[in-house]
């Protein structure tokens, strides 16, 4: 099996290739900087700009399945210069992953794209599932519904099309938990406001098992890349605090200071999304980090 990865060199991108190469899966990636072009038996690149609409179309030789996660980080301040770029990021990039096979297919079967549960409205009563329509009226919400519809345009190609609704990443090496740890280590952690806002997180290794796990079952549709577990904001605080053997007693973070700080992009640390596995369960995977403290320990100790 061949597949083709965008976004490679990312946090995400970067374990999942180790992943697939060690199950003896051959990756091609498309990447904007030539200086990351690598040519090796089972792991190649090839150039693209989305921007200026161009791409290597051998890329696409003998590729059975792309891995669509390439995404400008939503975790720098919206200005609206970067909001247009997250944005641009997504829809430009996916549109000429189309409009490429739309010339010759190749061989490609299948897309499996990365999603957010920031598309699902902000609650901290409603459990979510991959059948909720509803979209979270915020940037980030319309952000992710722009992105699953340009993907959803493969299947008039007749490529089966899934997407993965990816929570709360915890690595060891970036994204968010590297920044929650900061201030706990310095014994000024806290909850953001009141703590109770729900955080569906999920361990890096479970995430790319799951693109794994669909790619290679060729699982068509939305699924949730969750843990089965959430917890609010104030346990997550906790655990992390309990791991690194820090104690926690300042009181919670109040959103206007974050929002005065952050900007819009303050809504990512106070929204609440309880968002549930049981669709991904419901096929037979199985989580290796079920468990937050489990997951915790591993990237931590």
């Amino acid at each position: 099996m061949k597949v083709l990865i965008t976004g490679a060199t990312g946090l995400i991108g970067g374990e999942l290739v180790k992943l697939l190469l060690q199950k003896g899966i051959r990756v091609n990636y498309l990447t904007t900087n030539k200086k990351k072009l690598v040519k090796e038996d089972n792991y190649q690149g090839f150039y693209w700009s989305p921007v200026k609409g161009e791409i290597d179309l051998d890329a696409f030789e003998n590729v059975d399945c792309i891995i669509h996660l390439a995404g400008a980080s939503v975790s720098k301040k919206w200005t609206p210069a970067y909001k247009q770029e997250i944005i641009e990021s997504r829809v430009l990039s996916t549109r000429l992953l189309y409009q490429s096979l739309l010339k010759d297919q190749f061989d490609v079967k299948h897309i499996v794209s990365a999603s957010a549960i920031g598309i699902y409205p902000d609650s901290k009563t409603a459990i979510y599932t991959e059948d909720t329509t509803q979209v979270d009226n915020s940037f980030l919400g319309s952000v992710v519904a722009k992105w699953e519809d340009e993907v959803s345009n493969f299947t008039k190609l007749g490529i089966i099309v899934s997407h993965i609704r990816i929570g709360l990443v915890l690595a060891s090496n970036g994204g968010a938990l590297v920044e929650m740890v900061k201030p706990i280590r310095l014994g000024i952690g806290a909850p953001f406001g009141s703590g109770q806002q729900y955080q569906s997180w999920i361990h890096i290794k479970d995430l790319v098992r799951i693109f794994s796990f669909v790619t290679e079952n060729q699982l068509e549709g939305i699924y949730n890349g969750v843990s089965p577990y959430p917890v609010t904001n104030a346990e997550l605080t906790k655990a992390i605090a309990q791991v690194v053997n820090k104690p926690l007693f300042l009181p919670g973070i109040p959103k206007i200071a974050m929002k005065f700080l952050l900007g819009e992009m303050h809504e990512l640390l106070y929204s609440s999304q309880h968002v549930s596995a049981r669709k991904i369960l419901d096929k037979g995977f199985q989580f290796k980090y079920a468990n937050l403290e489990k997951a915790l320990q591993s990237l931590l100790q």
